[in-house]
Parts: structure tokens; sequence; C-alpha cells
């Protein structure tokens, strides 16, 4: 009988056992892929806003149509500016107010969503472009100020690397739980079948012969866990991404995503790699009679 079947044949016996550690490992997974979820999407913004490729030039409520017409003329002259845009006041009131469901943003007057020029640049050298143009466009009368989104981009930054830090620790966190559970889970499956393997012992059995069924069911309880916690952040992530506000998305410059897959296989594949350590570890001195 090979090392599956063996391994099969013992989860069958105890499967409340196994199901009761693969719950525990699901549970434990979920957190750091949650928290893994969140540093994708952070992480998703702060580089779309870094490299966005455009600035917002506010105009002053005193500034003249001729005044607008000159800066954006000469912005569309600028070298590496691909496309101007005028807002006018109440566009910008639309674009903010999407259906109207704000009511307090729906009562506001045109004149406090300032009219502006949305100005993209090539995606080449696009930083130190941006930069040049803030400066120049900030010092003219008409324009009241320029945003360019690279300080928000900094700032994003900074949490990013406090998501990532965090993820870390999570990571650490469900590498012991891991261990923890599922080593427990052997030795009370060991015990179970302490007459089995005294048995097989006795015909001249090793231990390695013995402790492989164990291993293997260590491994598929990490991985299945790790497996239906990604099924069950999926789940969740979907419910959310549904009611996501698209005015939400606009204002972000990007939508939710998912963890790339590159990513899902690497826990599934650290679950079973964690539940086979675990359950070799926890048998190394108990199968020693």
């Amino acid at each position: 009988m090979t090392p599956l079947e063996r391994a099969w044949r013992g989860t069958k016996n105890d499967w409340r056992l196994h199901v009761l550690s693969i719950f525990s490992v699901a549970v434990a997974f979920v957190c750091l892929a949650a928290a893994l979820l969140v540093v994708v999407n952070v992480k998703a913004i702060q580089s779309r806003w870094v490299e966005s490729g455009r600035a917002s030039v506010y105009l002053l409520p005193e500034a003249t149509p001729d005044q607008t017409r000159a800066i954006e003329a000469a912005l569309r002259a600028s070298a590496g500016v691909t496309d101007v845009r005028y807002v006018s006041s109440e566009d910008a009131r639309r674009e903010l107010t999407g259906n109207g469901d704000n009511d307090v943003l729906a009562a506001l007057p045109a004149a406090a969503f300032p009219a502006s020029l949305e100005v993209r640049v090539q995606d080449d050298a696009e930083g130190s472009r941006l930069n040049k143009l803030s400066a120049l466009l900030g010092s003219l009368p008409a324009v009241e100020a320029v945003e360019t989104y690279q300080d928000w981009g900094k700032r994003l930054g900074g949490l990013l690397a406090g998501g990532v830090s965090a993820a870390l620790v999570l990571a650490l966190v469900v590498l012991a739980a891991v261990v923890s559970v599922v080593s427990s889970t052997i030795r009370l499956s060991l015990q179970r079948r302490r007459i089995e393997v005294e048995v097989l012992k006795l015909v001249g059995a090793t231990d390695s012969y013995v402790r492989r069924p164990f291993v293997v069911e260590g491994a598929a309880q990490g991985a299945i866990g790790a497996f239906f916690a990604v099924m069950l952040l999926g789940l969740l992530y979907g419910i959310v991404k549904n009611h996501f506000d698209g005015q939400l998305a606009i204002l972000l410059g990007v939508t939710p995503t998912f963890l790339p897959w590159t990513v899902v296989l690497s826990m599934v594949i650290l679950g079973g790699g964690l539940g086979a350590l675990a359950a070799f570890t926890s048998l190394r001195k108990l199968l020693i009679v």
C-alpha cells in the first residue's frame, strides 16, 4: 500500500479531526491573504499616482477665458504633453457628485468646484516633465494651484512599507499557527493509530515507512487549508468589488484587483510545505520505541 493510500485511509478514519485542522489552518491563512490583498491594491494605487503622467492645473475664479486659452495653447505646445482638457466648474461638480446621491455635495454651488486644465504627458521621463511644468504653471497669475499627485504617491509609499511589515509579521504568526495546529493534529492521529503503528514496527517497518502517510496528511491539511482560505477571500473580494463605487475608482485611478495567481500558488505551496514540515518534526521522537 502506497503512502497516499495509507494517508487516505487514515484521513477517512479521522476525518473530523482533519476537518478541524484544515479549518484552523484556513483561518490563519485568511489573515495573511487579506493583508497581502491590501498591500497589492495599495501598491497599485501608489504606482498609478507616482507614474500617472498627469497633472491638474486649478484656475483662479477670476481667470479670464483668454488667459485660460493662452495657458491651454502653451501646454499643448510643450514637449511631452499629449493631451490637455479643460474642465469647467460645472463639469467638475458633475464629475464629483456623479448621480447626485450625495446631497451635501449636490447642494454646493458650481463655484465651489474650481475650473481646471487636466494635463497628460508621455510615459518616459514624466516625473521631471511634470515637476518643470508644475513650477512654471504655479507662477502664472491665473493659476491657483497645480496638483501632480506625486506627493500622494510618496505618502502611499510610506503606508505601503508599513503594510509590508505587517504582512511579514502575519506571515510569522501564520507559520507558527500552521505548525502548531498540524503538529497537534498529527500527534492525535498517531495516538489513535498507535496499535497499527506498533504492529508495523513489530514486523520490521522503519520509522520512515511509518512516518510517510502522516507527512502526506500534514501536507494535505496545510495545502487544502490555504486553498480554502484563498477561495473564501475571493468570495469576500467579489462581494466588495460588486459594491465598489465607480466614482471612487475614478478618483483613485485604479479598480480593486485580486491576488496574482503566483501569490495564490505560493500560498498553497507554503501551506503544504509547512504542514509536511510540522508533521515530520512532530513524529521524529514519537516513533522511536
